[in-house]
C-alpha cells in the first residue's frame, strides 16, 4: 500500500474502510511485484592443470579461429586411433574456445558422433579430454552449436551417478550451460530425465557436485517453461526438501552450495505454485532460524561471501510473506527484527543492494502483522530505520512504506512515531524530487494526522505547511498536499478527522 497513485482522482465519498481495502490491495500489488528477474549466466571449468596437461602435450592453445581445413585436420586427428589421438584431442579442446571454430566444427560431418564415441569409451583419459571439449562446446552463445550437442545430453545424465568426482562436475556445468541457450534441449532433457537425475545426485557427500547440480538447477529453473513444465516436475520429487536442508546448513561449511540452492529456492517461491509445499517443509521457521545464524556471525568474523547467502534468503523469505497465507504467525520472533539491522549495519557501506532486500523483507514483516510493528518500536529500532531514508531512492519509498505499515495500525502506533524524531526528518523528505518517494511521504503524514492529530499541529509548528504548499505546483501531488493543509488547518478536537471524505478522497 502506500504507493503514489498516478491514476486522476476525482471527487468521492469513499469510506475509511473503503479506502483502508484498496490501500491493501495496493499494498499487495507492491509486495507481490518484487520478483527477481530471471538471471542467466554460464560457467566455464578450466584449471592451470589442464593447461600444463596441453602445454606438456606440445599442443598451442589457440585463441585465433581455425580454417576448415584445420578444423577438419584435427577431427581426423581424433578419429584416428593412433597414439597421438589425445594430443589431437587436446588440441580440439583447446580450438573449440573460439567461437568460430566451434561453429565450423559442429558443421562437419560425424563431428559430434566421433566426440561421443571417446566420451563413452572406456578409457578415462580420453573420455574427461571428450567432456572437456563437450563442455567448451557447451559455453557458445551460439543456441545451434548447443543444439548439436543434443546427442550427448542422455551420456551426460548417465554419468552423473559416476565415482569421479571431477568428471561428474564438469558433466554437471557443461548440462547447465546447455540449458541456458537451448529450449530443445530443455525439452529433451525433460523427459530423458534430469529431475530423477539430479534428486539422486543431490544426495552426494561432494561440495564440488552439489554445487554444480544447483547450477543445472538453478538454470532450469529460471526458464521461461519452468513454472508449468519444470517446477511441478521439482515438487513431485525429494529435491525441495534436499534443497532446504542444504540452504540452511549453509554455514557448516558448503557455502556455494547452498549459495546455489538458496536462488534455486527463490525461483521456485517466485513461482506462486509451490508456497503450500514449502510451508509444509517448514520453509518460514527453518529460513529465520538461518537468517538468525547469519547475523550471529557478524559480530565476530563475517566470512567472506556472507552476502551472496544472505541475498537470496531474504527475499526467500519475503516472497513467503507476500503471498496471502496468513503465515506470519509462524515466525512472530522478535530477533529477526534485531537479526535484519544487524545485516544492515554489516553490509550498508560495502554491499548497499543488501539495504534493499532487508527494507523489502521488513516492509512485508510489518503489512499486515502488529507484532512486528510493536516489536521495532519497543526494541528501539525506528532511529536506525530513520538513518536509512537519504540511503537511495528505493530506500526511501521502503523505509517511509514500513512507517505507514505503522501508522496504519491506528493511534497508539502512531503516537509513539510521533514521539520519536520522525516528522523532523519528512520535512526535508518532501522537498525532494521524486514524486514517488514525496508520494509516499504524503501518505505517511495522512495516516499521522488522521490517527493522532497531535502530529499534525507539531507539523505546521515545524513550518510543515510551507513545505506542502510548494508542493501545490506539483499536479500529482497538489490535491493529497492541499488535503494534509486543510487537515493541519482543522482545529483539534475529539471529532476532528472523523468523516472527512474530500481529504479521504485525495488518498484514495
Amino acid at each position: 500500500m502506500w504507493r503514489q497513485r498516478r491514476s486522476r482522482v476525482g471527487p468521492s465519498a469513499c469510506g475509511a474502510e473503503e479506502l483502508r481495502a484498496q490501500r491493501r490491495e495496493r499494498e499487495a500489488a507492491l509486495r507481490k511485484a518484487r520478483r527477481q528477474e530471471e538471471l542467466v549466466s554460464k560457467r566455464l571449468l578450466r584449471d592451470d592443470t589442464t593447461a600444463e596437461e596441453g602445454a606438456q602435450d606440445g599442443a598451442e592453445i589457440v585463441l585465433d579461429p581455425l580454417s576448415e581445413d584445420e578444423v577438419l585436420e584435427l577431427l581426423r586427428g581424433v578419429q584416428r586411433g593412433s597414439g597421438d589421438r589425445k594430443i589431437s584431442l587436446s588440441r580440439l579442446r583447446q580450438a573449440l574456445r573460439n567461437k568460430e571454430t566451434q561453429q565450423k566444427f559442429v558443421r562437419l560431418d560425424g563431428s559430434i558422433r566421433s566426440l561421443i564415441g571417446l566420451f563413452t569409451s572406456s578409457l578415462a583419459d580420453m573420455q574427461m579430454e571428450a567432456a572437456r571439449c563437450f563442455h567448451e562446446l557447451s559455453h557458445s552463445s551460439d543456441p545451434a552449436v548447443a543444439e548439436a550437442c543434443l546427442p550427448v545430453t542422455s551420456y551426460l545424465l548417465t554419468y552423473l551417478s559416476g565415482h569421479s568426482v571431477e568428471f561428474t562436475e564438469l558433466c554437471l556445468y557443461t548440462l547447465g550451460n546447455l540449458v541456458v541457450e537451448s529450449e530443445a534441449v530443455r525439452k529433451q532433457l525433460l523427459p530423458q530425465g534430469i529431475i530423477p537425475a539430479l534428486a539422486s545426485c543431490i544426495q552426494s557427500p561432494h561440495e564440488a557436485v552439489l554445487e554444480g547440480l544447483g547450477y543445472v538447477l538453478s538454470q532450469l529453473l529460471q526458464a521461461k517453461e519452468a513454472p508449468a513444465e519444470i517446477i511441478p516436475l521439482v515438487l513431485d520429487s525429494v529435491l525441495p526438501q534436499h534443497i532446504l536442508r542444504l540452504v540452511c546448513s549453509g554455514l557448516k561449511g558448503a557455502t556455494g552450495a547452498a549459495v546455489e540452492f538458496a536462488w534455486c529456492l527463490h525461483y521456485i517461491v517466485c513461482s506462486h505454485a509451490a508456497d503450500t509445499a514449502l510451508l509444509s517443509l517448514g520453509a518460514l521457521p527453518a529460513l529465520t532460524s538461518l537468517l538468525l545464524d547469519l547475523a550471529s556471525e557478524i559480530p565476530q568474523n563475517t566470512p567472506e561471501g556472507l552476502e551472496l547467502l544472505v541475498c537470496p534468503v531474504l527475499r526467500c523469505l519475503g516472497n513467503l510473506l507476500a503471498e496471502e497465507t496468513g503465515c506470519e504467525g509462524q515466525i512472530q520472533d522478535e530477533r529477526l527484527l534485531i537479526a535484519l539491522f544487524l545485516i544492515l549495519q554489516c553490509f550498508f557501506q560495502q554491499h548497499p543492494f543488501i539495504v534493499q532486500e532487508c527494507l523489502w523483507l521488513l516492509n512485508n514483516l510489518t503489512a499486515d502483522e502488529p507484532f512486528f510493528c510493536s516489536a521495532l518500536l519497543s526494541l528501539d529500532l525506528l532511529p536506525a530505520l530513520l538513518q536509512l531514508l537519504p540511503c537511495s531512492q528505493m530506500a526511501s519509498v521502503l523505509v517511509l512504506t514500513v512507517l505507514c505499515n505503522i501508522a496504519e495500525k491506528g493511534p497508539a502506533y502512531c503516537q509513539q512515531l510521533h514521539w520519536q524524531p520522525a516528522l523532523p526528518l519528512l520535512l526535508p523528505t518532501l522537498t525532494l524530487p521524486d514524486p514517488e518517494v514525496v508520494g509516499q511521504c504524503l501518505e505517511l503524514l495522512h495516516l499521522l494526522f488522521r490517527h493522532w492529530p497531535e502530529a499534525a499541529a507539531d507539523f505546521a509548528r515545524q513550518g510543515g505547511h510551507w513545505a506542502l504548499e510548494q508542493l501545490q505546483s506539483t499536479p500529482e501531488l497538489q490535491e493529497r498536499a492541499q488535503a494534509l493543509l486543510d487537515m493541519i488547518k482543522q482545529p483539534l478536537g475529539p471529532s476532528t478527522f472523523s468523516p472527512c471524505h474530500a481529504t479521504l478522497s485525495a488518498f484514495s
